[in-house]
């Protein structure tokens, strides 16, 4: 049946934008949650055109799962949404299976139906314990919380935007077959900047850029990377959950678009050895009445005491966060100084390869870029992980703690011992969510070779958490 066998709604990218930034607008003026549940029922009930909609969450290690609720059940059942959490990885045991979702109707997007298919539309949900509760594997709900908190006692609003870097490679479901070519194969080898204005890598990101403009992200720049057939297409910074939840959509419409193509968009931090690998630097700032908080025109770096405060806590406790940002056995192929890599625990305006850097800003743009968290962390509890430290977080008492020569593992063995051995991490995760991170992760790095050696293993590949087998995650 083809998809346009009855009317079902298929917009145009003009009012796809239009659309998506006036939901960007409520959101971030915080327009009351009853109110905007309200309206958004209100237009579903009104459009009939839309069939069916996409309800997201993310799972303990960041993997994005879709549902599809049928927007007639949908309109009568959206408060008792329940799954199977056992069938979630990281998530609960058989015996305490029984999960709901709680829409979050802030969260909603219309979609491009050549990307998603017609008469539908996004829409981000939190998963709620049996008793009621947000769940506590649940780093989405568990940032949303922690922001709406602060906003509220103190009146923080908490910043984000990141800059994710990608591979483009040759052929559909390149990841999935890695272990019988051990290779992949670049689309594009020109490199930084050096990319014919129509070829298959620059062809797919102008297709991912509208796309993203369509849905409201307001872009700024986008090109190839370093690295052959590499790309990064940067976007305005938001609210830090609206900023997380548009990390996992960056992703998932690269990957969509990437497939339409017959391409495979990448997010292993280092797929391919003797080129640069991927991050996703993270830039990040605390406002509050609209003043940026971050900023100090006599500051050193025209940074603020309190911005550096907030740099020093996150390279006090470099160690304990490292699993987190980098929470997989490709990543510490990325943290390999020969590649700008970011694996020294120190602050600089300059220097690359440190783990913060303090960009050039103004009274609106002031920041600072952590550059050692990878493409495929979860992003809800990076920035739920990175906030809370950097606000709450202890300093170490060494002298020259911006510039000491420390740096961060190696391996993730040392991660994940550093991630065990850390009281911070069992104040702000708890010790049931630190135990199953540090399960999860363990049992993957046990699946591929201890040393990473010179070339990427298949088993580094297949055993990654973004890579799209449902049979292999069943053997862990």
């Amino acid at each position: 049946m083809p998809n346009d066998y009855r009317n079902f709604l298929a917009l145009s990218y003009d009012e796809l934008e239009e659309l998506n930034l006036k939901a960007k607008r409520d959101r971030l003026d915080r327009v009351a949650p009853d109110k905007i549940r309200e309206d958004r029922l209100k237009y579903l009930a009104d459009e009939k055109r839309i069939k069916a909609v996409t309800v997201l969450f993310s799972d303990l290690e960041g993997r994005l799962h879709l549902l599809d609720y049928d927007k007639k059940f949908l309109l009568g059942s959206h408060d008792n949404l329940t799954f199977d959490g056992s069938s979630i990885r990281g998530f609960t045991a058989q015996k305490e299976s029984d999960l709901r979702l709680e829409v979050d109707w802030s969260s909603f997007y219309w979609v491009p139906a050549d990307v998603f298919g017609n008469g539908k539309v996004l829409v981000f949900g939190s998963v709620i314990d049996k008793d009621g509760r947000p769940y506590a594997g649940d780093l989405r709900g568990v940032l949303q919380g922690y922001s709406n908190k602060l906003f509220r006692e103190k009146g923080y609003t908490l910043n984000a935007a990141n800059e994710i870097e990608g591979f483009l490679f040759a052929g559909t479901d390149a990841e999935r077959s890695f272990h019988e070519k051990t290779r992949f194969d670049f689309v594009n080898t020109g490199g930084y900047y050096h990319s014919l204005p129509l070829d298959p890598l620059r062809a797919f990101i102008d297709s991912a850029a509208e796309v993203q403009r369509a849905m409201g992200f307001q872009n700024e720049k986008d090109h190839p990377e370093v690295a052959p057939s590499q790309f990064e297409i940067n976007y305005g910074y938001g609210e830090v959950v609206a900023a997380a939840d548009q990390i996992q959509l960056y992703k998932l419409l690269a990957r969509q678009i990437a497939a339409n193509m017959g391409f495979t968009a990448s997010f292993l931090p280092k797929p391919v050895v003797g080129v640069n690998g991927s991050g996703m630097h993270t830039n990040l700032s605390v406002s509050k009445d609209k003043t940026n908080l971050m900023w100090d025109p006599q500051g050193v770096e025209k940074i603020s005491a309190f911005g550096w405060e907030f740099v020093d806590r996150i390279l006090s406790h470099a160690l304990d966060l490292c699993l987190i940002l980098n929470s997989s056995v490709n990543a510490y192929r990325r943290l390999d100084p020969h590649f700008e890599a970011p694996n020294q625990i120190k602050a600089s305006a300059t220097d690359r390869g440190s783990m913060i850097r303090i960009p050039i800003g103004n009274s609106k743009s002031s920041r600072v870029e952590l550059r050692s968290v990878a493409p495929d962390a979860n992003p809800y509890l990076t920035l739920y992980s990175v906030f809370k430290t950097g606000l709450e977080g202890t300093t170490l008492e060494m002298e020259g703690l911006r510039q000491a020569q420390r740096y961060l593992p190696s391996n993730i063995y040392s991660a994940i011992e550093d991630f065990r051995a850390s009281d911070w991490i069992t104040t702000i995760l708890g010790d049931d969510v630190k135990s199953r991170f540090a399960d999860l992760k363990l049992a993957a790095a046990d699946r591929a070779p201890r040393q990473l050696g010179t070339f990427v293993k298949p088993s580094e590949v297949q055993y990654h958490h973004e890579v799209y087998n449902q049979a292999l995650w069943n053997l862990f």
